[in-house]
């Protein structure tokens, strides 16, 4: 890949500044985008710690908003990284100071709302690294695009989104309280609404690699379900093992593989199919919605699910009733990804999704049985409906596939 050189003088000598170009759209995941994506690893499991420190709906629903900031920063720089391979020198210069301001931000998830005592502000703290991640991925997707006038026409719309929706987040920051709150919900929503219809107004974002693109959400995904997995050790970190902890684990594992299965042997490839059917132009507007959209809600539901794994696993061994907010969250979180998952399937082209749709309503359903039976039996359970749709949807898949 070709890189133009800038001159300038310092010290009496003359450097050679090499800028990325765009890419030429064959690019794969780079090995340094997946380190870069280890910081996000660290942002799912402090999400998931403070929906648990919360344990209540109001907090699992502050920490998604959380989430969904997040996320959004992670979807910014995985465009860049579609454009100009990672691996070029300024890239991975710029992207390392993005990852420390991510870092950052994800050490003080646990404070987003309450800020502990001595110290910065951890809610002022968050918002400013937030800020600080969001200026660097425009500044930086501005020297990739620097020779496309379309693309930094379409950056022009874009910052009529961010801008905005940054300072709504430091100003919730520092009013603090329920207002908070709001002002982070009105600030994400917001900024996806008002990106979204600048995309369609300005058409200026392209997608080279489509093969990229796919890996790349992939990846995020197993990052995603390798919390799941986290969640079941986290649960039970402190017992001595038993077997209700094997039985317990072997459960929560089948549950995080039935999750791999529903995206990967059915949707992965699918989407990387529909997304080399279109040219740049649809290729961004597909990449867009059902990727940098419709996956949200897949991580979401896969956090939400690591979730019910790990209060599940705290009380493997007890004979009462695993209760209301592990069983919404367990059977929640499944369903939302089922509907995550959905959405992507439509999206992408895929007729063959009514056995999710099943999946989501039966689950959802369930959440009273699972409160009522206690967390080994309400794994067992979730397990169950899980595998029997997984069992039917191959089937129609197969039979599907035959008739064809």
């Amino acid at each position: 890949m070709n890189a133009r050189p800038v001159t300038s003088r310092g010290g009496g000598r003359l450097r050679r500044l090499p800028l990325p170009t765009i890419a030429d759209g064959t690019s794969r995941v780079t090995t340094f985008e997946l380190f870069f994506d280890l910081v996000y690893v660290f942002a799912f499991t402090q999400v998931s710690r403070l929906m648990a420190e919360t344990h209540s709906a109001v907090g699992v629903a502050q920490a998604l908003i959380v989430l969904s900031l997040m996320w959004w920063t992670w979807v910014g720089f995985s465009w860049i990284s579609n454009s100009a391979s990672a691996d070029q020198p300024f890239l991975r210069t710029v992207m390392s100071a993005a990852m420390i301001a991510v870092f950052v931000a994800a050490l003080t998830i646990p404070e987003a709302y309450e800020d502990l005592a001595g110290g910065w502000s951890g809610p002022l703290v968050f918002a400013c690294a937030y800020a600080a991640v969001r200026i660097i991925h425009v500044g930086l997707y501005a020297v990739v695009g620097w020779r496309s006038p379309a693309l930094l026409r379409q950056l022009g719309i874009f910052m009529v989104a961010m801008i905005p929706a940054v300072a709504l987040v430091v100003t919730g920051a520092l009013v603090g309280g329920v207002m908070q709150v709001w002002l982070w919900l009105i600030a994400i929503v917001y900024d996806v609404a008002a990106t979204r219809v600048g995309s369609a107004l300005g058409q200026g974002w392209r997608l080279p690699s489509a093969e990229h693109w796919a890996e790349r959400h992939g990846l995020v995904v197993i990052l995603a379900l390798g919390e799941s997995i986290v969640a079941i050790g986290v649960g039970v970190a402190q017992e001595p093992i038993d077997l209700p902890i094997v039985v317990g684990s072997a459960l929560s594992v089948v549950v995080s593989v039935l999750l791999w299965w529903s995206y990967f042997a059915r949707l992965a490839v699918a989407g990387e199919e529909a997304l080399l059917a279109r040219d740049e132009k649809k290729r961004a507007l597909l990449g867009s919605d059902a990727y940098s959209y419709a996956h949200f809600v897949i991580i979401a539901g896969i956090i939400v699910t690591a979730l019910g794994i790990e209060d599940a696993m705290k009380h493997i061994a007890d004979a009462e009733p695993f209760g209301w907010f592990g069983a919404a969250a367990l059977g929640g979180g499944i369903a939302t990804f089922a509907l995550g998952t959905i959405v992507f399937a439509v999206l992408i082209g895929q007729r063959r999704f009514v056995m999710r749709a099943v999946e989501a309503g039966v689950v959802l359903l369930s959440i009273p049985l699972l409160a009522a039976v206690p967390p080994l039996a309400a794994l067992a359970i979730a397990v169950t409906l899980m595998a029997v749709v997984a069992l039917v949807e191959t089937r129609l898949h197969r039979g599907g596939a035959h008739r064809a």
